[in-house]
Parts: structure tokens; C-alpha cells; sequence
């Protein structure tokens, strides 16, 4: 099975931030062909932020096949928005794109807004977009990329939240997307892995703040991912060599995180709260 997935070394490569996933070589797998659905989250409402690459995009996708309508949260990438939603429609769900920065209080508000709006509630949310920089020393972060990170990758969470949870219903589900940079940081990548642990402890508080609604909270910490976040922010060195780091020696597709996804955000899920949820490749995440 491990065969059948690349392995590094990949090519050299970089792209402007964000990226696109078109000009990956090779061109991550989101389950556009693979993904196969069984009716798990039929007549869901979800909205997924990073929606159009990456691992949200595989979320987006399965979230689509089982049955779900789906909000695309995105900053600017109109071409693979496009692109996602175009796969989505095939499944015959609707797909709402809501282009903007997260670091807006009030873009997050609106995004509430827009999915409750479109498709008359919201059953699912997934905090997944991220931002990635990375600096090796201190003294290279400039302020204003500091509090860029803070903003996207926890701020927003707590925004989206609060806008969304008048909206959910006893059995709605939220999902942060946190990272094996939660408990074993990357010194390169400071800013990005401080957000990745305050997201660990968001989810944790959370999930007991919300019990009382019945409203299920919980966590997906991936390892090494093939997106358009590593050649965007990452040295080429660091991009060809990508995942061989831990012990599947290979970095996931997108299409592999999709599925915990799926599992947190369906009824079956139910008595699952405060959880988070490893998919790093044979690193144990303590």
C-alpha cells in the first residue's frame, strides 16, 4: 500500500505564497478520482476555511461525496477554488466560494453569515487554514508576520467559533486543525507551531465549554503534508526532502487526512469529544 504513494526526493521547487497545487511537482492527490462516499454526512452544512488546496481541499471533497453541502473558505486562490468547487458541483452537492482574510474579525463573522444564509445553517466547521513562515533566527520575524500568524491560524478559530455556535444544533461538530508541531516544534517554523499548540489547548477548553449544546469539538494533527504550503514557504532543500523525516518515510497525500475528518464531523462520532487525532506517518504525538 505504501508503494502506490510518493516518496522523496521530490524536485526542487518553490511558488510565491500561497501556491497553488497545479505547479506542485507531483501534483498532491485530494481524492478527486479515489474518494468514495457512503451517505455519512447527508444533509450536512459545512464550511471548511482553506478550502481550495491542501488538506482542506480533500476535506471539502469527502465532505461533498458523503452527502454534504460545503462553504470554501479561501484567501485568494480563485483558479483551485474553482477547481474544488467544480468537483464538488459532480457530486451534486452545492459548493459556496467565500474568498477573503481570515485575519478580518469581521470576514469571519461574514463567513458565518454568508454559509448560514446559502444553505440555511451550519452543521460542520473546520478550522483549518494555516499560515507558514519560515525563519531561522529570531530576530528575522518581523512583527507584522507575527501577529499575520497569530491572527489566521488562532484568532480566526475563535471568531468563526463564536460566530458559528448560535447557528449549531445539539450534534453539530467543530474540527481545528492542529499539527505534530503542537508537541515538537520546528525552530524555523516559531510563530506557526506557537498557534499549532494554542490550538490543542482552544480545542481542549472548548470542547467542555460546549458539551452543555452538544456541540462535539475536536482535533486532527497531521505530520508532513504534500501542499502548496511547503514550496510556498519552505527552502527548495526542505521541499525535495519533504516527510522523510518520519518512520513511513514519506510525506501524506491530502487524500489520506480526509477521512478522520469525516469520521469527527458524521454521527457516529457521537460520543467523541476533547479527541485529537494523529495522522503523522508512525510519529507518535504524546
Amino acid at each position: 500500500m505504501q508503494s502506490k504513494f510518493p516518496k522523496p526526493p521530490f524536485p526542487k521547487q518553490s511558488q510565491p505564497y500561497p501556491g497553488l497545487t497545479g505547479k506542485m511537482d507531483p501534483v498532491p492527490d485530494h481524492g478527486e478520482e479515489s474518494y468514495v462516499g457512503s451517505h455519512r454526512l447527508e444533509g450536512k452544512k459545512a464550511l471548511v476555511t482553506g478550502g481550495d488546496s491542501g488538506i482542506g481541499r480533500a476535506v471539502a471533497i469527502a465532505f461533498a461525496r458523503e452527502g454534504a453541502d460545503v462553504a470554501i473558505s479561501y484567501l485568494n486562490e480563485d483558479q483551485d477554488a474553482e477547481e474544488v468547487q467544480a468537483v464538488i458541483n459532480a457530486s451534486g452537492q452545492k459548493c459556496l466560494l467565500l474568498p477573503g482574510d481570515l485575519a478580518d474579525p469581521e470576514h469571519c463573522r461574514n463567513l458565518i453569515a454568508s454559509t448560514v444564509e446559502a444553505f440555511g445553517g451550519i452543521d460542520v466547521l473546520v478550522n483549518n487554514a494555516a499560515r507558514q513562515g519560515y525563519f531561522e533566527s529570531i530576530e528575522e520575524i518581523p512583527d507584522e508576520e507575527w501577529e499575520k500568524t497569530l491572527a489566521v491560524n488562532i484568532s480566526a478559530m475563535f471568531y468563526l467559533t463564536k460566530a458559528a455556535v448560535p447557528h449549531m444544533k445539539p450534534g453539530a461538530s467543530i474540527i481545528n486543525t492542529a499539527s505534530k508541531q503542537a508537541d515538537e516544534p520546528s525552530p524555523e517554523l516559531l510563530a506557526y507551531a506557537v498557534t499549532k499548540g494554542a490550538i490543542q489547548n482552544f480545542s481542549a477548553g472548548l470542547c467542555q465549554l460546549l458539551a452543555k449544546k452538544g456541540i462535539r469539538v475536536n482535533t486532527v494533527a497531521p505530520g508532513p503534508v504534500w501542499t502548496p504550503l511547503g514550496p510556498a514557504t519552505l527552502p527548495e532543500q526542505n521541499v525535495a526532502d519533504f516527510g522523510k523525516q518520519v518512520p513511513f518515510k514519506r510525506p501524506a497525500q491530502p487524500s489520506e487526512l480526509a477521512p478522520p475528518y469525516v469520521m469527527l464531523a458524521s454521527d457516529e462520532a457521537s460520543y467523541i469529544s476533547g479527541a485529537t487525532i494523529a495522522v503523522t506517518g508512525g510519529k507518535p504525538v504524546m
